[in-house]
């Protein structure tokens, strides 16, 4: 390969995982319902919601008196088996025993006929 070609191959791969290492995910709704009571400063005085969410926290400036820039609840989630047959997710292979499937920590639904037996989980976020 050309060295031009590597060299700008490689300052997109460096602007690439720079870029992801800045931002965290941001929380979901769920995790910044909280009481204000229960707020811990996840922020500087001054900082704007952009910088706030930047940094993976809840942005609220409704009060005064208490962080406007607080740390998200820890997220809990629960592991569902979809219901819906079309929604399957193969995660096993033809003719796996539904012993096999759970040991991989999949769901098993021997029917109905044309649809993965083997799935799956669906995970939602409770708590909200």
């Amino acid at each position: 390969m050309d060295l031009k070609v590597i060299s700008v191959l490689s300052a997109i791969l460096v602007l690439a995982l720079s870029t992801l290492a800045e931002g965290r995910v941001p929380p979901t709704r769920c995790q910044c319902k909280q009481a204000l009571s229960e707020r811990r400063n996840c922020g500087y005085p001054g900082i704007s919601a952009a910088e706030c969410r930047k940094a993976g926290c809840c942005f609220n400036a409704s009060y005064s008196g208490v962080p406007w820039c607080f740390s998200p609840k820890v997220k809990r989630v629960k592991k569902l088996c979809p219901t819906e047959p079309h929604a399957r997710r193969n995660c096993g292979f033809p003719g796996i025993t539904a012993k096999q499937c759970e040991r991989k920590g999949c769901c098993f639904r021997a029917h109905p006929a044309g649809v993965p037996w083997c799935f799956y989980h669906h995970v939602v976020e409770e708590g909200c």
